[in-house]
């Protein structure tokens, strides 16, 4: 597979930081595609801004559609452009963009993979964010009957285009908060393994987040249990896959 990459950023009202996340991305030679997910007239006058400078251009959605559905119109329109590989970037300030050379020397080395950040924690994050991520942890565990997915909710991650796109036509992925543990965990049963990168995540004082912590909550609750229901068909292909990764890792350890 070759491998040639851009950035993809979904933006809902997030205009401050966007400059500096911008012109990082293209420091690190990333042609950068923006989805304007439905945000405010000030939003969309630095979108249009970012969009005049070269090899940024931008989608603009009529109204506001969710994460998840902004970062697959994104990768689609990667697609369009040729790319096999995008970097999804959150747009809050919350990556440490320092890792972007991580990242992308990861997928490089393993195109075929998808590779995402492994969060790595400083006192900003908040306890119940913190704690809630462990329990999602030990669901899709259970859902794939692998230790392998390390963290199924970070945002900033190098999706291999073709694959991903090819989920989003087969099955309805999670259109906002869902959409990070459901893209990573349906790609798994398809055949598409994840490497993970440690990644420092902090929750900048003067950031802003669109978490809401009833509705997004239930949303959650409820892909949990169509993810549970669908291991159910998939149980004996799953088992067979974690059995021969258990053998694998006995041979590398008897070698």
């Amino acid at each position: 597979m070759s491998f040639n990459p851009c950035a993809v950023i979904p933006v809902y009202n997030h205009r401050d930081f966007l400059p500096r996340l911008v012109a990082a991305l293209r420091e690190h030679g990333l042609p950068v595609i923006l989805v304007d997910d439905g945000s405010d007239e000030a939003t969309r006058r630095v979108l249009d801004q970012q969009a005049a400078l070269e090899g940024v251009t931008c989608r603009h959605l009529p109204g506001n559609r969710g994460k998840g559905a902004a970062v697959m119109i994104g990768i689609a329109e990667a697609a369009a452009q040729g790319f096999t590989h995008a970097l999804q970037v959150d747009a809050d300030g919350q990556h440490d963009l320092d890792d972007v050379p991580a990242l992308l020397s990861q997928a490089r080395a393993h195109p075929e993979h998808l590779v995402s950040g492994c969060p790595c924690y400083d006192e900003s994050v908040p306890a119940v964010r913190f704690y809630g991520r462990y329990l999602t942890h030990a669901l899709i565990w259970l859902d794939t009957l692998s230790l392998s997915l390390r963290d199924s909710m970070c945002g900033y991650r190098v999706y291999p285009v073709a694959p991903s796109l090819a989920q989003a036509q087969s099955v309805r992925i999670g259109a906002r908060m869902d959409f990070d543990t459901d893209i990573m965990t349906r790609l798994y049963w398809a055949g598409t393994e994840s490497l993970f990168v440690p990644t420092r995540v902090r929750y900048p004082a003067d950031g802003v987040s669109y978490f809401r912590m009833g509705a997004d909550n239930a949303r959650m609750v409820w892909l949990h249990l169509r993810l549970f229901a669908g291991m159910w068909p998939r149980l004996p292909l799953l088992l067979r896959r974690s059995l021969a990764r258990r053998e694998l890792r006995m041979d590398d350890a008897e070698a």
